[in-house]
């Protein structure tokens, strides 16, 4: 008997030292949450403006072949020879036009999307606008190979609110992967064993079925 307490003693103060099992949960859950918040609280709020430009056909040329070149125009919109002179009316150096404005395009449609990004409403306006005026320049001085022209569909407006993500998004954002990453790590975690190296049930264990060899031995 005093053995059996014995052995007993120091399992009962390793589950108490032992914190439980949703611990991990919990703490990525609540390290995740705050994290994010944080990414929200100090992340600049940004501003999207987007203007369109259409390549229309010439009479020497076909609607396909005015979608084929959207397609041309679209990826050359942010190169060195458009930027170079978008640069004059945005105000703004190469880089931060090469790193704030992408152009996106349709295979429906022979249209040009571009897009620029800025904490300031206005100048994401302006950088819109200036690599739109600049990419229908550029395709005017070619439309006498390519007989298309590009032509300013719509200009970019001044955004009403931020597309970056609130401080209450990030934070929900974070909080699920953090409860993620702990309920991962939950489930990876090693199981306990025993002295002899085997694993140590979760519950009460239920003694099998006597045999019949059992049950005559002890008549």
């Amino acid at each position: 008997m005093t053995d059996t307490a014995t052995r007993h003693r120091p399992t009962s103060l390793a589950r108490l030292r032992r914190p439980p099992s949703w611990t991990a949960l919990a703490a990525g859950t609540l390290l995740g949450g705050l994290l994010g918040g944080a990414y929200g609280v100090f992340t600049p709020v940004t501003y999207t403006a987007t203007s369109y430009v259409v390549a229309v056909p010439t009479s020497k040329s076909t609607p396909e072949a005015a979608r084929g070149f959207a397609q041309a125009y679209g990826r050359v919109a942010t190169q060195l020879a458009v930027l170079g002179d978008a640069q004059v009316w945005a105000g703004v150096p190469v880089r931060t036009l090469r790193d704030n404005v992408r152009a996106a395009t349709s295979p429906d449609a022979p249209m040009v999307a571009v897009s620029a990004t800025s904490s300031r409403p206005a100048l994401a306006v302006d950088m819109a606008n200036a690599v739109s005026r600049a990419l229908t320049q550029h395709a005017e001085h070619t439309k006498g190979s390519t007989e298309v022209r590009l032509v300013q569909f719509s200009r970019a407006v001044r955004p009403g609110e931020p597309t970056s993500a609130s401080p209450t998004v990030t934070t929900l954002v974070g909080a699920s992967a953090g409860g993620l990453l702990g309920g991962l790590a939950l489930l990876a975690r090693p199981r306990r064993t025993g002295r002899d190296g085997a694993s140590l049930p979760h519950g009460p264990s239920v003694p099998g079925p006597a045999t019949a060899a059992d049950v005559s031995g002890q008549r």
